[in-house]
């Protein structure tokens, strides 16, 4: 169950009538017993009092403390609410009439909850923060000690002796007033009557009028509507039977009985849409792991397949073993010519990618599929006396790496469409996960979708050499050519 002040912290956050809602039902039932108390048992005092103190809920609630625990703020604004509005009456009188309406009650042991009601609030109000506040958490939100000591910093025992302690402390103000108990049996009656059942239906009434209250109390409708809410008792009787005498009871139970049905087909709907969800993300892992499969298989049933792609691997694995050969020790003393040049072509290409590094703004994130032989020939014809031929040179590194890029997102591209039954990608990154080797975001987003929807409604020509494109990060007019990628390949075009 969420607790009370995340639910206080939600309505601060976003006026959640729901959440309003849940902390009025929660809590009416001790604002309403603690206002009847207070009005000598008055029960349409009790609910004016009741609504007065949550509209001033709804109204205050941004500026309580989040230190601040509800249930005593809500009892001592109960205390000043009904003290309010009972000033100026003769409560002596009140405390007679309400002694006689509940001699009726049940005697527990030495009290008399009749004889300790009307000093209840009054000496709970005389007792210190921690006290009042383990009081309230124990008997009239009705927690266990448990919960007590976790909402006062403590363990369970400190909470229990902190409750025993308040009891002892309620029982000598009720002797010094002339009421003898004891802490025992105040326990037993708090225990008792301390929450007594609010009437029904005063959470709706309550729920609306702080609707009022919350959303435009600074506006003439809604200072009208607080007005409303404070009438007299009187007041109210005259209008609810004049409304009932015009429309009758009906029309409100119906619009009651349409609230409910609109709830319940809005959390039919959302549910729905929570189901639709989670199938469509199940169906897309599934096409995801039967496409793994289906490429292990293949690659299992076509041994010439897997033979050819081991054979590239030891191919590339030659290649670096070649030049780490070629850079070997007996190259720098070496005295045959072909040696020679082979040593020259080595220290080009080192020289290449040295004076590339000093100059990052010749650089691409592809050259990271760059080959080591990619940087021998372009090192191998390349003049490079000044900066010049360099940046030419890096040019060309760049178209080769952009077609070694490019050939990788063919393939990346053709397993998505394979995977997602012909359906584009909406977003690059969907395209990760498909390529053979690890492609950061950097590269990623260097590209962009040209088409989306089905493969089928894309133009031929557009289908086979532009559904991916490079985006342009050179001024118009450079010269660079820029990458189109499709399902059969890829091309350049001018920008």
């Amino acid at each position: 169950m969420t607790d009370s002040q995340d639910l206080l912290a939600e309505y601060r956050r976003n006026g959640s009538d729901a959440a309003f809602r849940e902390l009025a039902t929660r809590f009416v039932d001790l604002v309403h017993s603690t206002a009847l108390r207070l009005v000598e048992g008055d029960t349409h005092r009790a609910e004016d009092v009741t609504q007065t103190v949550f509209v001033d809920l709804a109204r205050l609630a941004r500026t309580l403390s989040p230190e601040v625990r509800l249930g005593g703020w809500l009892h001592r604004h109960t205390c000043f609410v009904a003290a309010n509005t009972l000033r100026g009456e003769r409560r002596r009188q009140a405390r007679e009439r309400q002694a006689v309406e509940m001699n009726t009650l049940q005697n527990h042991s030495e009290a008399d909850f009749s004889q300790v009601a009307p000093l209840l609030d009054e000496a709970i109000n005389e007792l210190d923060e921690a006290d009042r506040t383990a009081i309230l958490l124990r008997f009239f939100e009705q927690q266990d000690f448990r919960a007590v000591g976790q909402a006062l910093g403590s363990n369970e025992d400190a909470a229990r002796m902190r409750v025993t302690r308040a009891l002892e402390k309620l029982e000598e103000f009720l002797k010094r007033r002339g009421v003898t108990t004891s802490a025992a049996s105040l326990g037993v009656v708090l225990t008792a009557h301390a929450v007594q059942a609010a009437p029904v239906g005063l959470v709706v009434t309550i729920t609306t009028a702080a609707a009022l209250a919350g959303t435009t109390i600074a506006t003439t409708a809604t200072a009208t509507a607080i007005k409303t809410i404070a009438m007299t008792t009187l007041q109210k009787i005259l209008i609810a039977a004049t409304l009932v005498a015009a429309v009758g009871t009906g029309i409100f139970e119906a619009r009651q009985a349409s609230t409910l049905r609109n709830q319940v087909q809005t959390l039919q709907q959302q549910r729905a849409e929570q189901i639709q969800q989670l199938q469509r993300e199940r169906d897309d892992m599934a096409s995801k792991l039967t496409a793994l499969r289906d490429d292990n298989e293949r690659l299992n049933r076509n041994p010439a397949e897997l033979l050819r792609l081991r054979g590239e691997v030891a191919r590339l694995r030659g290649d670096s073993k070649e030049l780490a050969q070629l850079k070997a020790a007996d190259l720098e003393n070496a005295k045959d010519p072909e040696k020679l040049a082979i040593r020259d072509w080595l220290a080009r290409a080192a020289d290449l990618a040295q004076r590339i590094e000093k100059m990052p703004e010749t650089k691409i994130p592809e050259f990271r599929f760059l080959r080591p032989v990619d940087w021998l020939e372009i090192a191998k014809d390349a003049s490079l006396e000044t900066d010049t031929d360099v940046r030419n040179a890096a040019q060309m590194l760049g178209g080769l790496a952009k077609n070694a890029f490019a050939r990788l997102m063919r393939d990346a591209l053709n397993k998505f469409l394979e995977v997602h039954n012909g359906e584009l990608p909406t977003e690059i990154t969907q395209l990760k996960s498909f390529f053979p080797v690890p492609v950061e975001d950097e590269v990623l987003q260097r590209y962009e979708l040209l088409h989306s929807g089905n493969l089928e409604d894309v133009p031929g020509l557009d289908k086979s050499y532009r559904l991916v494109a490079e985006k342009s990060f050179a001024p118009v007019g450079s010269g660079r050519p820029l990458v189109q990628i499709g399902t059969n390949g890829f091309n350049r075009t001018g920008q």
